[in-house]
């Protein structure tokens, strides 16, 4: 990178934020300022950062010169900021999932093909050196056709885990979030699975209280995409307390079955026929680009290269069609077929 791009911040009460901003001055941009309405998060930034802060978005874009943002606010809230940033011709990075709802996802969309700017959408297991290899032997065609996609993002939720008080606030906030744990975690899921399988023919959703009697939204739900020859599952839980099944993607192929441990450092393995009880398999160090969110943002804007599948707003947009499809068919108890309009009708 050649260029040391100016970088703002339009809120900040996703905590995902802070293990993101360090990459910031790595990669060899430049944090200029960030906004937020609340006064302890606001405060954090500049103790932690030193840099300028506002509680209005707008107040900040005018005072400033950017090339693009972060965008790390509640998921409701993304949209409207996300469509500020884009109408001002800058690039965006949004934290996952996307959006609260469809539609909110279809205006982010639609904004970001006006603008002609990057729209990149962040998640977290995109950065996994074994995700990257996965889905490279997967297209490879290491394990055949592709049958089954199986994930489980789980905790012992957001309160208990430590998580700051702006962050749970709106976690657990229906409007805000977009549900609870169902929101929050079944996302991952989806967007694998529309990754490795394309947009699903119909879809079933549940979610419910199970554990958590002291919150208004749900502390679990699970999300089945049915497929022709193939199937989807996405469990999100905010009550496991263990971490001995989180977090571990589950390919199946007519070949062979991939699966790996969550992180950097996490073991991989490869069952085939020949093979059936899997090899280890070390997957090599991703290139500077593909190792942090910030590094591939800032490459896609220098470059012009294609985002990464996982990133790619469109490949995220239909995530969030498949998350709502589920709400509707937990509210029903019915399957719902997918496409849906942009309502979610």
């Amino acid at each position: 990178m050649t260029k040391a791009y100016r970088i703002g911040v339009l809120g900040m009460a996703h905590d995902h934020l802070w293990g993101e901003l360090p990459d910031i001055a790595r990669s060899g941009a430049q944090l200029v300022a960030a906004a937020d309405p609340d006064d302890r998060l606001r405060e954090r930034m500049k103790k932690e950062h030193d840099c300028p802060t506002y509680r209005g978005y707008g107040e900040m874009l005018d005072r400033h010169e950017f090339d693009a943002v972060y965008v790390f606010g509640d998921n409701a809230t993304s949209v409207e900021l996300t469509e500020l940033a884009l109408g001002r011709g800058l690039h965006v990075m949004v934290e996952k999932p996307m959006a609260s709802n469809l539609k909110g996802a279809d205006r982010m969309l639609a904004a970001a093909r006006r603008s002609g700017k990057v729209l990149m959408i962040n998640w977290p297991f995109a950065w996994w050196p074994q995700m990257q290899h996965a889905l490279q032997r997967v297209n490879e065609g290491a394990i055949g056709r592709v049958w089954e996609v199986k994930y489980r993002a789980a905790h012992i939720g957001p309160r208990d885990l430590g998580c700051s008080e702006p962050f749970c606030r709106w976690l657990y906030d229906e409007e805000l979030n977009g549900g609870g744990a169902y929101a929050d975690y079944t996302c991952y899921g989806c967007a694998l699975a529309r990754v490795l399988l394309g947009r699903p023919a119909e879809v079933m959703g549940w979610r419910g209280r199970l554990v958590k009697t002291d919150i208004d939204v749900d502390d679990n739900g699970v999300i089945v995409m049915v497929y022709p020859g193939a199937m989807a599952i996405s469990e999100g839980s905010w009550a496991q307390v263990d971490d001995m099944t989180n977090y571990r993607p589950h390919i199946y192929g007519t070949d062979g079955t991939l699966l790996f441990e969550p992180y950097r450092g996490g073991r991989m393995w490869l069952a085939t026929k020949e093979s059936p009880h899997g090899d280890t398999i070390t997957p090599p160090e991703p290139p500077p680009h593909m190792q942090s969110a910030t590094a591939h943002f800032l490459h896609a804007i220098t470059t012009g290269s294609k985002l990464f599948a996982l990133c790619d707003p469109a490949i995220c947009r239909d995530a969030q069609e498949i998350m709502e499809a589920g709400l509707l068919s937990s509210r029903s108890g019915a399957r719902v077929k997918l496409p849906l309009s942009p309502s979610g009708g």
